[in-house]
């Protein structure tokens, strides 16, 4: 029989991380494709996960969730960024950003609805919007800068356009958005009446004193702004998929009628625990900026010693270099083979993008890993380099 699948999805098989790291897991090679720690979050939120399992936190949490989080959601958005939220109606949580980002475009996009959204793209918000039954419209980021073309964002939007999905710190990039492009975002949802989505879940991976804005907090922009977070990756706890997103009450509303028929509730035990994650103290935050950097530093210092082209992030936990002087001539081949020439995975950047020329011998690395793991990725590469050379 032919595949029962809707037409809408059949263009999505098998995700790209979930390729990579199986390939990983056959060659032995070193896996900097999925973007993962290697080691665990802090002590103090591992612990309260266990107090809550022991304690008996192990059946359904709240559908909102659990009061702690919401008030530490929202008392760490005061924080860092002075926005102001009310825990029990501004707040929700998910499971993970992934059911964040697919609870909003489903509860606000109808069929032949338009979303705007920067490639490369995460790979869910083009699965997502299918499943809405949206039609996507992509302005690109170019290699090696990744600037925002202001007449091919707004070519973008028409009539149709619902709402803006944009994330930053951006991933696969790891491109932080400027305040001047993100108010050209905000002046053309205005001008087009849509909603701007954001997913922020590297908001606290800034490098070089790079600045995170979210967009909530520029002018006019709160009462059409929903944003996204996650406990994952600030606190290398990803497998525990605690996300959230906060906005403006009738768009929370919005989305958790849809949330609670994906996954209803989730993450039980480790909800309380992300609260306690939230409230630690700024030298937490300031220590993961800079570990993170020194690995971004690592990893591109030896990337260039490849004599590759390296753009060089300013934050999360990627960088995006040409692989062209190894050979590469088709990044989703190359990655493919990579594991074979060098014994270390990437991703093609190709696979997240409608123009694929765009990207087509781009890889994405994540230092997201131990030095040690880095340094011995470092080394295969520098010798796959001078077998290619």
């Amino acid at each position: 029989m032919s595949s029962p699948l809707i037409t809408r999805m059949q263009p999505f098989g098998t995700t790209i991380f979930a390729e990579m790291s199986a390939l990983a897991g056959r060659t032995g090679a070193i896996n900097l494709g999925q973007g993962f720690p290697d080691t665990d979050g802090p002590q103090e939120m591992l612990d309260a996960a266990k107090a809550a399992i022991d304690g008996g936190r192990n059946q359904y949490p709240p559908g909102a969730g659990v009061p702690e989080l919401l008030e530490a959601i929202a008392a760490h958005q005061e924080r860092f960024y002075g926005i102001r939220l009310d825990p029990a109606s501004q707040v929700l949580v998910t499971c993970g950003a992934t059911e964040a980002i697919a609870s909003v475009v489903l509860a606000l996009c109808e069929p032949g609805d338009q979303v705007v959204t920067f490639e490369p793209y995460y790979d869910s918000y083009a699965a997502t919007i299918a499943l809405a039954g949206a039609t996507r419209r992509t302005s690109v980021l170019r290699f090696p800068d990744f600037a925002v073309d202001e007449a091919s964002l707004r070519a973008a939007f028409s009539a149709r356009t619902r709402l803006v999905l944009l994330n930053t710190p951006h991933n696969p990039t790891g491109k932080v958005f400027t305040r001047d492009e993100l108010e050209l975002v905000a002046s053309l949802a205005r001008e087009h009446d849509a909603w701007v989505v954001t997913d922020e879940v590297y908001e606290h991976l800034l490098f070089d004193g790079a600045r995170h804005i979210p967009v909530a907090t520029l002018p006019d922009m709160a009462g059409r702004t929903i944003t996204i977070s996650s406990a994952g990756k600030t606190f290398s706890a990803t497998g525990w998929k605690v996300g959230w997103l906060t906005g403006p009450q009738e768009a929370v509303a919005a989305a958790r009628t849809v949330k609670q028929f994906l996954t209803f509730v989730a993450s039980g035990p480790f909800q309380p625990a992300a609260a306690v994650a939230l409230g630690l103290d700024d030298a937490f935050y300031e220590g993961l900026q800079s570990s993170m950097q020194r690995k971004r530093d690592l990893l591109c210092t030896a990337l260039q010693g490849l004599g590759l082209q390296v753009s060089r992030p300013q934050g999360t936990y990627f960088v995006v270099a040409d692989a062209a002087p190894l050979g590469a001539v088709d990044g989703l081949e190359f990655a493919r083979r990579l594991p074979e020439i060098a014994g270390v995975v990437g991703v093609p950047v190709s696979v997240f993008h409608d123009d694929a020329d765009a990207a087509r011998t781009l890889i994405r690395f994540a230092f997201c890993k131990k030095d040690e793991v880095l340094q011995e990725a470092s080394r295969r590469l520098a010798a796959a380099g001078t077998h290619a050379g």
